[in-house]
C-alpha cells in the first residue's frame, strides 16, 4: 500500500512530536533533577544536561530517603496493587461466572446491585470505609491498604459481558465431556479470558499503584507510607529547602513500577482491547 504524503502527514506526525514533548519535558527535567546537587536546583536555571550524581543521588533515596527508604514505600506500594489488582479479577471473575452460569433467586437484582456501585468511588464512601477498617484494627496495615478497594464492578460487568458472548455449543460440549462448573471455569473459561485478565491487569494495577486519598487515610506510621504519599511528604513547606535531588529521584523510580508492567504486558493489553473474537 502507497501511503500519500502530504500536508495532513506531516501535520499529523508534528501535533504528534509536540504531544511527546509536551509530555517528556517534565519527566526529562525530573531526571536531570536527580543527577545533580541539591545547590544546583535552587540557583537558577535548572542544568538541562544531566550530572555526575546519579549514583549518589538514586542509592541515597532507595537506602535512606527523606522520611523513610524508598524502598520500603516501593515494596509497600507494589504489595498494595497487586492485592487490589488481582483481587479485584479473582472476585470479579467469580461473580460474573455465577451471574451467567447459575441459576438462582434474585441473580439479575445481586448483579444491579453490584452495577450500582459504581456510583459509590471511594472518595464518596471514604468516611464509613475508614470506620469499618479501623474497627476491624486494619489500620497500619497490608490488608487494610488493600481489602477495602478490591471490589470492583467494572471488572465484573466487564467479565459477564465477555461471558455472555460464549457460545451455548461450548457450553454444551463441556457438558457432554463430563466437565463440571469448577473444570468448565478452569479449563475453558480461563484460557478464553487471558487476554481480558491481562487489560484489567494493567488498569487495575496503575489504579491501585497510584491510589493517595485511601493510604494517606489508613496509615499513620512512615513505613507503611506508599510511594505516591511519600513524594507529597517529601514536598518541601514553608521556608524549607527540602531535598529536591532525592525528591526528583524518588519520581522517577515511582513511574518504573507501571511503565514495567505496561511494557511487558502491551500486546495482551492491546489485544484484550479491541480483539473481538477469542
Amino acid at each position: 500500500m502507497v501511503e500519500k504524503r502530504g500536508i495532513g502527514f506531516f501535520l499529523t506526525h508534528a501535533v504528534l512530536i509536540l504531544g511527546i514533548a509536551v509530555v517528556g519535558l517534565p519527566i526529562y527535567l525530573t531526571l536531570v533533577g536527580s543527577t545533580v546537587t541539591q545547590q544546583d536546583i535552587i540557583q537558577p536555571p535548572l542544568p538541562l544536561v544531566p550530572g555526575p550524581h546519579l549514583v549518589k543521588n538514586y542509592s541515597d533515596a532507595l537506602f535512606s530517603g527523606v522520611n523513610v527508604p524508598v524502598m520500603r514505600m516501593l515494596a509497600n506500594s507494589m504489595v498494595m496493587a497487586l492485592g487490589i489488582a488481582i483481587g479485584k479479577i479473582v472476585i470479579s471473575i467469580l461473580s460474573a461466572y455465577a451471574i451467567v452460569y447459575f441459576r438462582f433467586p434474585f441473580r439479575m437484582f445481586a448483579f444491579w446491585t453490584i452495577f450500582i456501585t459504581l456510583m459509590l468511588p471511594v472518595e464518596v464512601r471514604i468516611v464509613p470505609t475508614f470506620e469499618v477498617a479501623a474497627d476491624l484494627g486494619l489500620l497500619n496495615s497490608y490488608a487494610g491498604l488493600t481489602l477495602p478497594l478490591i471490589a470492583s464492578a467494572t471488572a465484573t460487568f466487564l467479565f459477564r459481558q465477555f461471558f455472555l458472548t460464549v457460545p451455548d455449543e461450548l457450553v454444551e460440549a463441556a457438558r457432554i465431556d463430563g466437565a463440571g462448573p469448577v473444570r468448565f471455569f478452569k479449563d475453558i473459561l480461563l484460557p478464553l479470558s487471558r487476554t481480558n485478565i491481562a487489560a484489567l491487569f494493567v488498569i487495575l494495577f496503575i489504579f491501585g499503584w497510584n491510589q493517595y486519598l485511601w493510604p494517606l487515610l489508613i496509615t499513620t506510621e512512615p513505613e507503611m507510607n506508599t510511594i505516591v504519599v511519600g513524594i507529597k511528604q517529601m514536598l518541601p513547606t514553608a521556608d524549607d529547602w527540602g531535598n529536591w535531588p532525592v525528591t526528583m529521584a524518588t519520581a522517577m523510580l515511582a513511574m518504573i513500577p507501571p511503565v514495567f508492567v505496561v511494557v511487558v504486558m502491551q500486546r495482551l493489553f492491546v489485544k484484550g482491547l479491541i480483539e473481538t473474537e477469542k
